[in-house]
C-alpha cells in the first residue's frame, strides 16, 4: 500500500506542475515593435501620426494577420501539449447478470448479478528519446514567426500605402485649388478675345483655341474632383472608418521633406520581413526533414493506471479495492508501404524549395531596394528642377506683372503669364509630392525600418 500511495502522490505533483511546465513555453515577450512611429514622426505631420495609430488599431487586413499570428501561437501551444504527458479520468458503473451457471473446472458459479464501480486515472507518455516530438514543436514555432513577420509585412503594406494616398491627397487639394483658379483666369481670357474678335482685332481661330483650352482646363479640374473623391474613400478603408467622416490633412505648405541617404549597402534587406520569414522557412522544412528521419527509429510509450475498482460502493476506498498498473510499450513500424520513406522525400525536395524561394527573395529584395533608391535620387532631383523653373517663372512673372502695370501690355498677355506662373507652380506641387512618395517606397524596401540609421532601428 506504501508504494501505491508513493505512485498517487508523484502522480498528483506531476498534475499540479502542468501548468508551469507549459508557462515556460509561452512566449510573451514579442512586442509588436514594428509599428514604428518615430518614423512616421520624422514628416513631421501629427495627423499622419495619429491615422497611423488608427490603423494599427482598426485596419481589417491587419487585424486579420494578427488573429492568423495567434492561431499559430495556440497551434505551437496544442503541439507543446503533445509532448507532455497525457493523463485522463474514465470511471465506468456498470451492472452486470449471469443468467446461467459458469463452469471452472471443478468449480462451479450459479447465477449471479453485482455492480461495479471502476475509478481510474490513466497516463500514458510517448518519451521522446530522439527528441522526434521537441522538433514537431520547434517547427511549429518556426511558422509562427513566418506569422509575425507576415503581420508585420501587412503593416507595413497598409501603412505606405495610406500614406502615399494620403500625400496624393494633400497634392489633389492644391493643384485643384490652382486648377479652378487656372479655369477663372481662362473665362477671363476668352472674354478679352470675344471682345477683340468681336472689335476685329484677333481671327476666330484664336477665339476658338482659347474656349478649346478653357474646357482642357474644366476637364482637368473634374478629373482632380474625382481623384480627390477616391482617395478619400481608400483612406476610409485603410482606417476601418465605416462612417466615411472628413479624412482631416496637413496643408501642402507645412510638409516636410525627409531626407534621404547617398547608398544603402544591399545587407540593408535581411530586416525585411519577406527576407526573415524566408529564413524562418528554410529553418522550419530542416526541421522536419530531421522529424521525418526519425520517424524510421522505434517509439517508446509510458503508460499507466492507478484508482479504485470495486464492486460496492461503500467499500470503494477501501485497501483491498486500490488498483494500479505501469508499464512500457515499444513500437517500431516494420512495414508501411513505403510511406515513411516518402515523407522524408518530399521533406527534403520542401527543404530545397525553401532553398530557392530564399535565393529568389534575396534576388527580389536587393532589386526593390536599388529601383527604390534610384528612384528616390531621380525624384529629388526632378524635384530640385520643377523648383528652379517655378523661380524662374516667378522672375517671368515679375516682369509681366511691371510691364502691365506701366501699360506696356494688355491683359490677356498678363493673364497668360499668370496662367504659366500657376502651372509651374503644380508641376512644383507634384515634384514635392513624388519626392515624399518615394521615401515612403524606400522606407518599405528596407523592411519598414529608418534606412538613415539601419542599426539602431533594428527590431
Amino acid at each position: 500500500m506504501k508504494k501505491h500511495s508513493i505512485l498517487v502522490l508523484f502522480i498528483l505533483l506531476f498534475l499540479l506542475n502542468l501548468p508551469v511546465l507549459a508557462k515556460k513555453h509561452e512566449d510573451n515577450s514579442y512586442k509588436l515593435a514594428y509599428i514604428n512611429i518615430d518614423w512616421w514622426e520624422k514628416y513631421k505631420d501629427p495627423i499622419l501620426r495619429e491615422y497611423m495609430l488608427k490603423i494599427y488599431n482598426d485596419n481589417p487586413d491587419i487585424k486579420i494577420a494578427t488573429i492568423k499570428s495567434e492561431q499559430s501561437n495556440q497551434v505551437v501551444k496544442m503541439s507543446l501539449g503533445q509532448e507532455l504527458p497525457q493523463i485522463g479520468f474514465n470511471p465506468t458503473i456498470s451492472r452486470e447478470f449471469a443468467s446461467s451457471d459458469l463452469q471452472y473446472g471443478a468449480m462451479m458459479i450459479p447465477n449471479y448479478y453485482q455492480s461495479r464501480f471502476l475509478l481510474p486515472l490513466t497516463m500514458s507518455y510517448e518519451v521522446d528519446i530522439w527528441g522526434k516530438n521537441r522538433q514537431v514543436t520547434k517547427s511549429f514555432s518556426k511558422e509562427l514567426e513566418m506569422e509575425k513577420q507576415n503581420e508585420r509585412a501587412s503593416y507595413i503594406l497598409v501603412t505606405t500605402a495610406f500614406a502615399s494616398d494620403y500625400f496624393n491627397l494633400i497634392k489633389a487639394d492644391a493643384i485643384m485649388k490652382n486648377q479652378q483658379e487656372l479655369v477663372d483666369i481662362q473665362k477671363q481670357i476668352v472674354d478679352y478675345t470675344s471682345q477683340k474678335y468681336d472689335s476685329g482685332l484677333c481671327p476666330l481661330s484664336v477665339l476658338l483655341e482659347e474656349k478649346q483650352l478653357l474646357t482642357n482646363y474644366e476637364e482637368q479640374l473634374n478629373s482632380l474632383k474625382e481623384k480627390q473623391d477616391v482617395l478619400e474613400n481608400q483612406l476610409y478603408v485603410y482606417i476601418g472608418d465605416r462612417t466615411n467622416h472628413e479624412i482631416k490633412r496637413a496643408a501642402f505648405e507645412d510638409l516636410y521633406l525627409v531626407t534621404i541617404p547617398e547608398s544603402i549597402d544591399s545587407t540593408a534587406i535581411k530586416y525585411r520581413p519577406d527576407m526573415i520569414r524566408t529564413e524562418k522557412y528554410i529553418e522550419k522544412t530542416g526541421l522536419l526533414v530531421k522529424v521525418a528521419r526519425k520517424e524510421f527509429l522505434p517509439s517508446f510509450t509510458l503508460y499507466g493506471q492507478v484508482g479504485f475498482n470495486a464492486y460496492q460502493l461503500n467499500k470503494i476506498f477501501t485497501h483491498h479495492t486500490f488498483l494500479s498498473n505501469i508499464g512500457v510499450m515499444p513500437n517500431l513500424d516494420i512495414f508501411t508501404g513505403g510511406t515513411k520513406i516518402a515523407r522524408f522525400r518530399y521533406r527534403k525536395l520542401e527543404y530545397q524549395k525553401a532553398l530557392q524561394y530564399y535565393e529568389k527573395t534575396v534576388l527580389t529584395s536587393i532589386q526593390e531596394l536599388n529601383d527604390s533608391l534610384v528612384s528616390a535620387k531621380t525624384t529629388d532631383k526632378n524635384r530640385q528642377i520643377c523648383d528652379e523653373r517655378y523661380d524662374i517663372e516667378q522672375q517671368k512673372f515679375d516682369l509681366a506683372n511691371r510691364k502691365h502695370e506701366i501699360g506696356a501690355s494688355g491683359n490677356i498677355e498678363f493673364l497668360k503669364a499668370q496662367e504659366r506662373l500657376i502651372e509651374s507652380e503644380n508641376s512644383k506641387i507634384s515634384g514635392r509630392i513624388n519626392y515624399l512618395i518615394s521615401t515612403i517606397n524606400l522606407y518599405k524596401a528596407v523592411g519598414g525600418l529608418d534606412y538613415n540609421n539601419l542599426e539602431e532601428s533594428t527590431l
